[in-house]
């Protein structure tokens, strides 16, 4: 009996190591799939759902990527492409909790950049890199100081460029025939003008407050490198400084602002201000062509400078669906989502490509692409683009404008 036992022994302990890796044996990881060959991506994603988390605040982009880009994954890659509403501090906490309660992820890709992905990498949060392994990704125009670097920040393969902008002011020529052309002229224009100026508080809000910092505080170069403190002082204090001089002249006196772009935009087209203001260069052209502005809407350059930056598809380290966002990451930067989303009529975002390095018919696609006569000039837009900085100096302007500036309304 004794030696039967130990014949059995080796068979015994076989059989358990067998049993224990069965129950312990991990699913190959987000970092894994990352790293494996195209067609065994492709192939692991064909027949799934991806969930894109991602902003949902704009009619014409919900309709490129829902009426659009959702058909055509399902069509060639059997993929459903689920969309669901977040941004910015909502998207980090809401994984830093799945993270906390060891839950697998409800979101496979994110729509991101600047401040969220600074935050998203700092908690690592992000799966990579990837991004430099998508076939697609031969095409990037990776001499693009804006898409290069996010607000100063290297990518660094776990963000996916997908869009570029460049923010201008929107004014309506009927009303506004001869605008300001810089920081200095439109503070001007405010207080001969009172009641017709404001903008949001958000995203887009908060960047006309940098475009001020920029001006008002020697030029980008003074908050290159990395944040600090004492530039950001002296420029925080300069931009509440400007805005309390001319808040008098401000919509409503001040006292209250536009929660979004969206609401900015029908203030401007029902004629209670003159000046509306955009991320995107060319929304001013779509939004015409929509009919959601008027048709005299015209884009506007400060000559100190408007910022222009780059926005990035990122993968949580928890996507249940890695694979498959990679596939829908690849798939939006091909040259014909590309060029779709380029269309006034569509989106009007811009390209990250470089239209040179594209195979025809392609290159050829995209110089036929029409301008729209009150598009503003490729030369322009490279003269007076100025490229974001450290994500620190948007957070801390932001807080510091609600807490001087919207917390203390005028009675």
């Amino acid at each position: 009996m004794r030696g039967w036992r130990w014949l059995q022994l080796p068979a015994l302990l076989c059989g358990a190591l067998v049993m224990a890796c069965d129950r312990v044996a991990p699913e190959p990881t987000s970092r894994a799939i990352a790293a494996q060959p195209w067609d065994s991506v492709l192939a692991q994603a064909r027949g799934s759902t991806v969930t894109w988390r991602m902003w949902r605040g704009d009619p014409s982009i919900n309709a490129f990527i829902d009426q659009w880009v959702a058909p055509r994954l399902l069509e060639r890659f059997g993929i459903t492409l689920e969309v669901v509403p977040g941004q910015g501090p909502g998207m980090v906490n809401l994984l830093v909790t799945e993270r906390e309660a060891g839950a697998r992820g409800s979101s496979d890709l994110l729509w991101i950049n600047g401040a969220t992905f600074a935050s998203l990498r700092r908690e690592d949060l992000l799966l990579g890199p990837w991004a430099d392994r998508l076939p697609n990704a031969r095409y990037i125009d990776t001499a693009s100081v804006i898409i290069a670097r996010d607000f100063e920040q290297d990518p660094g393969g776990y963000e996916s460029p997908w869009g570029q902008v460049e923010y201008a002011l929107i004014y309506d020529s009927a009303r506004v025939p001869d605008p300001p052309r810089s920081v200095a002229e439109l503070g001007a224009w405010i207080d001969a003008h009172p009641g017709r100026f404001t903008h949001d508080q958000s995203f887009s809000g908060m960047t006309f407050l940098k475009i001020l910092m920029y001006a008002l505080g020697g030029g980008v170069e003074r908050f290159q490198g990395g944040f600090d403190s004492t530039a950001y002082a002296a420029g925080r204090d300069s931009v509440l400084g400007w805005v309390t001089r001319h808040r008098a002249g401000f919509w409503r006196l001040g006292a209250t602002y536009p929660a979004g772009v969206a609401e900015l935009h029908r203030l401007f087209a029902n004629g209670e201000i003159d000046f509306s203001m955009s991320n995107n260069e060319n929304e001013v052209i779509s939004k015409v062509r929509q009919g959601i502005l008027p048709a005299t809407a015209r884009p506007l350059l400060l000559r100190d400078g408007m910022l222009a930056n780059a926005h990035y598809l990122g993968i949580p380290v928890n996507a249940r669906n890695p694979a498959g966002a990679m596939v829908v990451a690849d798939f939006l930067l091909s040259p014909e989502a590309q060029l779709e989303k380029l269309r006034p009529e569509v989106w009007a975002d811009g390209s990250v490509l470089d239209v040179s390095r594209l195979p025809e018919p392609w290159r050829g696609r995209f110089a036929a692409q029409a301008r729209d006569p009150h598009a503003l000039s490729p030369d322009s837009l490279r003269r007076y683009a100025r490229p974001e900085v450290d994500p620190e100096y948007h957070e801390r302007l932001t807080d510091d404008w609600r807490r001087t500036i919207r917390a203390n309304t005028p009675r």
